[in-house]
């Protein structure tokens, strides 16, 4: 049986598109999965599409003897298709390659990246989850960034008027000593100290506090008893606590042993309860308790200072916070105390937390206990 190459032309596009269209319904399924599987696809479409269209021909001609134009017009066809197929799918690559260039090019400028809706493989998927956790890691360190430039203004803008006050008695006090006026020099030698002492502190919290942040800090951790550290503390505070008629107790302790510097635990216990009764009222009570919870030695100091606001927990442990509240009450210091206790504690690979409880707020240390 005779075939025009009309009717063989014909029979091969046929044949081949619907290959074609089959093939790029595969290749719509295949995006989630690595390009690898889609050229391989291309090419069994190519091979497909070439075979179907010849043998179809020969089934129909009923013969396998078919002039060479015939079966070079067969395989051209096919061919076309197959090429299409492939230009679909690099048209559809250069698409998603170009998606993510665009969302990579607006990264810096809006802080955040889009992830295109639709990509045409799993490597570009993936390389579209990458970059937007690399984009919300570079957000969040921006977001850092800012609230610590913003708590080093307020620390220096504190600072500065904290600085003023002492400085500003002295010069008087120096003054009326030079102009002859003093009836009583004790007096004043006292309130020279005095003022001396509190700019000595606030030099000194500034200095830990930069070692702190350089990584310079060096500790000398030794095994200690936690238990002892803290009723040394609150043996050494009660004092100052009675005198403000605030009752200071350990309520829970549990003998604990802990790894760490002492000298710096000291400093961490003595800011966390020199602010527990410098803010707690007058009758009130301050308790330690000191547990073992879940591999972690816990020291929690609570007092009944009527809690802190929400919205300011947040910022407890910021350098230079000290509250609304608490600025009205004429509190000395530049506000690193908390910022210290944080630093020190983290340096020990411990944590602080702070956390309003009826009637007040509760600071509680988080240290690991060493291996058995």
């Amino acid at each position: 049986m005779s075939m025009t190459s009309l009717l063989v032309a014909l029979i091969a596009v046929c044949e081949s598109v619907g290959v074609g269209l089959v093939g790029m319904v595969v290749l719509r399924l295949l995006r989630k999965y690595p390009v690898g599987y889609s050229l391989v696809a291309v090419i069994i479409i190519t091979v497909y599409a070439i075979n179907t269209s010849a043998l179809t021909v020969v089934l129909v001609a009923r013969s396998a003897q078919l002039p060479a134009d015939l079966l070079l017009a067969v395989v051209l066809i096919a061919g076309a298709v197959a090429i299409g197929v492939g230009l679909v799918l690099g048209r559809s690559v250069m698409n998603g390659s170009r998606q993510l260039t665009d969302a990579t090019r607006s990264l810096g400028q809006r802080h955040r990246f889009q992830q295109p809706a639709d990509l045409p493989s799993a490597e570009f998927a993936e390389l579209a989850q990458e970059l937007r956790i690399t984009s919300d890691k570079l957000a969040e360190s921006r977001r850092r960034e800012q609230a610590m430039d913003a708590s080093r203004r307020r620390l220096v803008a504190w600072i500065s008027h904290d600085l003023r006050s002492p400085l500003a008695r002295l010069r008087a006090v120096t003054e009326s000593i030079e102009d002859g006026v003093v009836d009583d020099l004790p007096d004043y030698c006292r309130k020279i100290r005095g003022d001396t002492e509190v700019l000595s502190e606030m030099v000194d919290d500034l200095f830990e506090l930069s070692r702190i942040q350089s990584g310079t800090l060096r500790l000398a951790p030794r095994m200690v008893a936690l238990d002892d550290l803290i009723s040394d503390e609150v043996a050494a505070l009660e004092v100052v606590a009675g005198d403000r008629g605030i009752s200071l107790r350990a309520r829970t302790i549990e003998p604990i042993v802990v790894n760490v510097d002492d000298r710096a635990f000291t400093r961490v216990f003595n800011n966390l309860l020199g602010n527990a009764i410098r803010y707690a009222p007058e009758g009130s009570t301050v308790t330690v308790d000191i547990r073992a919870v879940a591999g972690w030695a816990a020291v929690a100091v609570s007092d009944e200072c009527g809690g802190i606001p929400e919205s300011d927990l947040a910022s407890v442990f910021d350098m230079g916070w000290r509250g609304e509240d608490r600025r009205t009450r004429g509190s000395s210091g530049g506000g690193l105390g908390l910022a210290i206790v944080q630093g020190l504690v983290q340096a020990h690979n411990g944590n602080v937390s702070v956390r309003n409880v009826p009637g007040g707020c509760c600071f509680e240390v988080r240290l690991p206990l060493p291996a058995a």
